[in-house]
């Protein structure tokens, strides 16, 4: 338990440096978002008005200590202010829409590689020399070596342009209204198909590395040999003793990948114009929506500690050393 009190402490410190460092990085840069909305406006925008949302964006006249405090209570209240390219829609309506698009692809596709990657690096390390470690890593590691967005493209390309198998884009049929009926999830799928299949096949390779690599540094163990010594069958040794032991540091690179999940596949969501974060980031940028910039970042920041702090408790129980 101090094991857990001490990384917790840890990473309540990280997301309130996290959140200094999102307060001060637009207001230390030239300008802010009211003077860009200024410019876009063509100088045609009443003094009154501009003050007014600057005020409504926290850019307000003061010591940087009480625009701080402000700061981080709109943080702590989830009142992050309006957005400028969707004035004036609030920030967290816009992310709240796009967040559970991304999650849900990420996460399918997250758990759906990393199972199908770690059978196969479980069973390649465990049979070395034989056609499934020699073979898979090399042909998995060829498709992860292209670029996603070419992925995405070539996939995109064959499947949607050429054969007309899956829609052009969107997350759902636009036709329809959305509720909780099968048509409108069936259409969900269906735009999810490409999306995640390009995903899946990047990522793959990375797991069968991880836990091939992994296993074979476990094999060389000497519990390995006695165990093997004892007359224990080899599912019992490569599950119960070396893969016990070898999905440590899948845990670690698990919990990495879910807190990146958060920012989206860029490209991916760029290329079947996907409703996620990534592509919100891309507008946002786009469109110098400052406020919308920093609640993205400031997401991606927050989820990506929580998902390592996650993966700290879930080490306390997969290895016994550490609860000493």
């Amino acid at each position: 338990m101090a094991f857990i009190f001490r990384r917790l402490a840890f990473y309540i410190v990280a997301i309130f440096v996290a959140i200094t460092f999102n307060f001060l990085i637009p207001r230390l840069m030239p300008g802010d978002p009211v003077d860009a909305l200024f410019v876009a406006a063509g100088g045609k925008i009443p003094p009154e008005a501009l003050a007014g949302y600057k005020e409504m964006l926290g850019f307000v006249d003061g010591p940087l200590w009480v625009q701080y405090l402000q700061y981080l209570k709109s943080v702590l209240t989830l009142d992050l202010g309006p957005t400028i390219m969707m004035f004036p829609v609030p920030v967290t309506k816009i992310l709240g829409n796009a967040f559970p698009w991304t999650m849900t692809l990420s996460l399918i596709a997250i758990l759906t590689s990393v199972i199908i990657g770690c059978f196969i690096g479980l069973y390649a390390s465990y049979n070395r020399g034989g056609f499934v470690d020699r073979f898979f890593p090399i042909f998995w590691q060829f498709v992860a070596s292209m670029p996603q967005a070419v992925t995405a493209l070539f996939i995109f390309f064959a499947f949607a342009m050429t054969l007309k198998w899956f829609p052009l884009g969107f997350g759902f049929d636009p036709d329809l209204d959305p509720a909780f009926n099968w048509p409108f999830i069936q259409s969900i799928l269906h735009h999810a198909v490409l999306p995640l299949v390009t995903i899946i096949l990047s990522a793959i390779a990375m797991w069968i590395f991880t836990m091939r690599n992994a296993m074979v540094n476990v094999l060389g163990e000497d519990y390995i040999t006695m165990a093997k010594a004892k007359g224990l069958s080899s599912n019992r040794v490569m599950i119960h003793y070396a893969a016990r032991n070898a999905i440590l540091p899948v845990v670690t690179a698990v919990s990495m990948a879910l807190g990146f999940a958060v920012t989206g596949q860029v490209f991916i969501e760029q290329v079947y114009n996907y409703p996620g974060v990534g592509q919100l980031i891309i507008k946002a940028t786009s469109a110098r929506d400052y406020p919308l910039m920093q609640a993205c970042f400031l997401l991606i920041v927050v989820f990506v500690l929580v998902a390592n702090f996650v993966a700290d408790v879930l080490y306390v129980f997969l290895d016994p050393r550490l609860r000493k």
